[in-house]
């Protein structure tokens, strides 16, 4: 009878032992409650601490963990900047806490409230990456969003009706994008596109992350691939334009460009697009055709102007060049190529003017009109741009 008796005392010790641990953590929950985290935050920090050796039981107990969440959650919900700097990362450590208590609930008794408190704590994800996107912290920004993505993909969160939040996906590669993280920028970017979020947009922002890293082949790769599934999106026609283009690769974009025009005949750019091509081609007629039609359909086109402007002043220039290659003892011959360099130079004026009526605070072409009246003797106008660049000095 006398063993029975010890038995059940030893047992009764172990049992008020495990007890008191757990009574720990109800006492950090209750002090959570209570508003006194820092309070809460000693008591939990005891009943997980493995050097302690009451904490023996509570460590693997789910709930010990569960309101170790809670409390680091609240601490992030704080408005006392006191409290809140009783951590360094309250949200993520409130997200470890609640996968932990899933770990350990092999039974699933405290599922339920586990997936609110993660509820809950993707609404402040979210806030949290808002904000930090704003204040232009990307990394915390993308850090935010991963997390959301981290907590939607526990088999918890996930039933089969469940869809696939390409909002945070698209998301998190902005913000990896911004921060210059292109391999995750196209990571997440590549999994929106497979759920077709944001159409052309994203294979255009999959193929500047290739762009940035130099990789022109896989930046070229996807826009055709974005270009096969939205062949009517003129954006992703203009990109597979500009990296041919940029590349010299004339062909290819002038391929490209004859298709863009096809496709969208109204866009004055296509047509400025194809004149600068041709221009560079030497096709110097084309480029005037493409640059009026160009003009045509926007008729405040800067650029359209000035190229057209430049076609001619080069034009004089190099007919100035064969002026004065002529002999010296053959002055008519020089006074008739000068002339012609001088017909050149006076079409040149009209689209000057213009291009610096649309914008008269450019330079370039306030320069261009200024060596034009000079070199055609126009000293008023002459005088009237020399003052309007000093003004601008």
């Amino acid at each position: 009878m006398k063993k029975t008796i010890l038995m059940l005392a030893v047992l009764f010790t172990a049992v008020a032992g495990s007890y008191a641990q757990k009574g720990k953590v109800s006492s950090a929950s209750t002090l959570k409650d209570s508003g006194k985290l820092d309070k809460a935050l000693e008591a939990i920090k005891e009943a997980i601490d493995p050097n302690n050796p009451k904490a023996e039981k509570s460590i693997p107990w789910p709930r010990t963990w569960e309101v170790r969440g809670e409390i680091y959650h609240a601490i992030y919900k704080s408005k006392d900047e006191n409290i809140k700097k009783l951590a360094d990362d309250p949200l993520k450590t409130a997200l470890d806490s609640y996968k932990k208590a899933i770990e350990l609930d092999e039974k699933g008794k405290g599922s339920n409230g586990v997936k609110i408190n993660l509820t809950l704590l993707i609404n402040d994800f979210t806030d949290q990456a808002v904000k930090a996107f704003s204040d232009d912290n990307y990394n915390l920004a993308l850090e935010s969003f991963e997390n959301i993505l981290d907590i939607e993909n526990l088999p918890l969160m996930k039933d089969d009706a469940a869809a696939v939040d390409t909002v945070i996906i698209f998301n998190a590669g902005l913000a990896a994008y911004n921060a210059e993280n292109y391999d995750k920028a196209i990571k997440y970017y590549k999994e929106a596109a497979e759920y077709d979020y944001n159409g052309a947009r994203t294979y255009e922002l999959i193929s500047a992350c290739y762009t940035n890293q130099q990789d022109t082949v896989n930046a070229l790769t996807t826009l055709q691939e974005g270009f096969e599934k939205y062949p009517e999106a003129s954006s992703i026609l203009v990109q597979m334009i500009n990296i041919y283009m940029t590349a010299n690769k004339t062909d290819d974009a002038m391929k490209y460009l004859d298709l863009a025009i096809e496709q969208d005949p109204e866009n004055a750019s296509f047509y400025f697009a194809q004149g600068a091509l041709n221009d560079k081609l030497g096709n110097t007629e084309k480029a005037v055709k493409s640059y009026e039609k160009a003009l045509e359909l926007k008729p405040d086109y800067f650029d359209a102007y000035y190229n057209l402007g430049a076609i001619y002043y080069n034009k004089g220039v190099k007919q100035l060049d064969v002026a004065n290659a002529v002999p010296t003892n053959k002055p008519d011959q020089y006074e008739l190529e000068k002339n012609k360099a001088d017909e050149e130079f006076k079409k040149a004026i009209p689209y000057m003017e213009k291009a610096s009526e649309v914008n008269a605070e450019d330079t370039y072409a306030l320069e261009s009109l200024k060596q034009l009246y000079y070199r055609l003797k126009m000293m008023d106008k002459f005088d009237e741009v020399n003052k309007k660049l000093e003004d601008l000095k």
